[in-house]
């Protein structure tokens, strides 16, 4: 394979940070050739799903971080992608925190990022985004401005919705990075039903402003490192205030079972890790949130996907949607087109004919 054995070792030879930023000025030269390979695979009838007023054409989306400012989103639809969630976005523009803030542990298949929502601001991104829309269901991350004290943190998440409103087809509320100081303590129940409220109130004022068919649908993003009692209350959160999804899971902040050298760990300091390391237990907090909603909440789950196995493991835990990052990074431009020809194979041996039957599939057979 030609990103594997040519492009990610060129890649991988620069700083993590520059190599993003290389990959996200190329993607331009590589969409002519990619929308031809992927078509077949981004329409398939059997992968098409529609979740909170939404239709997917397929259940591959690239996760928040990757493309912050909305700078590639045409080119990445095209890789085969059935959603992409842009951001995280702030009401203010940000640089982020000092570099470097992006690790790679390869032998662990794994970033460790402390990136710190570096942004240019809602309202730079929404006018670059009204313009440039990708091809696919688009979701923009919102979280709070370091700037911004806790006490006004709604006040900043309101501020963001409002400006990127009119581009976002969903809302993705960031509460669970681990690297905005006290951004996770909006988790707890009482800050997170009152931040919750004023967002779904202010969506509904909007949706009558600007006489659109129905509300936005409001998601939250949650941590790994959550307790099952701490889960349980956002559950009865999300399901008192009719949240129309949980995105499962953010980073964490935990190091235990890593491959690579304590050196190698210390060497990226802190910042959330993601990737391989994370897989069991994002699809561990899928089951559980699935139990929990009775499958009545769409869950997107996140968290060590880079096969189709992978894939179909979350789903069959409960997620309607699956998002990727880390696998992107290290399985290369064609992963979307993979994963998505993957799962029709393993539909096919599961007696599947349609994705929407393998939601909570592993549940459904214990």
């Amino acid at each position: 394979m030609v990103y594997r054995s040519l492009l990610r070792p060129l890649l991988f030879s620069l700083p993590p940070e520059t190599a993003h930023h290389l990959a996200l000025s190329s993607l331009p030269l590589i969409k002519p050739i990619n929308a031809l390979v992927t078509r077949s695979s981004r329409t398939s009838e059997a992968l098409t799903l529609k979740r909170f007023g939404l239709t997917f054409p397929n259940p591959i989306g690239l996760a928040a971080g990757f493309d912050k400012n909305g700078v590639a989103l045409p080119e990445l639809a095209a890789l085969g992608f059935g959603h992409i969630e842009a951001g995280t976005v702030t009401l203010h523009a940000q640089p982020g925190n000092p570099r470097p803030r992006l690790f790679r542990l390869p032998k662990d298949q794994a970033l460790v990022n402390r990136a710190g929502f570096n942004n240019e601001g809602a309202e730079a991104f929404a006018a670059r985004v009204s313009s440039k829309r990708p091809n696919c269901v688009l979701g923009v991350s919102i979280g709070k401005s370091k700037i911004t004290p806790i006490e006004n943190a709604i006040d900043d998440y309101i501020g963001s919705f409002e400006v990127i409103y009119d581009v976002a087809d969903y809302v993705a509320v960031n509460v669970s990075s681990p690297n905005t100081p006290q951004l996770r303590e909006l988790q707890q129940a009482e800050h997170l039903s009152s931040l919750l409220s004023a967002l779904r109130d202010r969506n509904v004022l909007l949706q009558e402003r600007k006489q659109r068919s129905a509300p936005v649908p409001l998601l939250v993003k949650l941590s790994p490192d959550l307790s099952a009692s701490e889960v349980e209350i956002i559950v009865d959160v999300a399901q008192r205030l009719q949240i129309d999804g949980i995105i499962a899971t953010n980073t964490t902040v935990s190091r235990e079972g890593l491959q690579s050298t304590k050196e190698e760990v210390t060497r990226c300091g802190k910042g959330g890790l993601s990737g391989l390391p994370l897989r069991n237990r994002a699809t561990q907090m899928i089951a559980k949130l699935h139990q929990l909603t009775r499958g009545q909440i769409p869950i997107i789950g996140v968290g060590g996907v880079f096969t189709a196995e992978d894939a179909w493991e979350k789903i069959a835990a409960g997620a309607s949607l699956v998002q990727l990052y880390t696998g992107f990074i290290y399985e290369g431009p064609r992963v979307a087109v993979r994963i998505n020809e993957g799962l029709l194979d393993i539909m096919k041996r599961h007696g599947v004919k349609r994705l929407e039957e393998a939601v909570g599939y592993k549940r459904s057979m214990n």
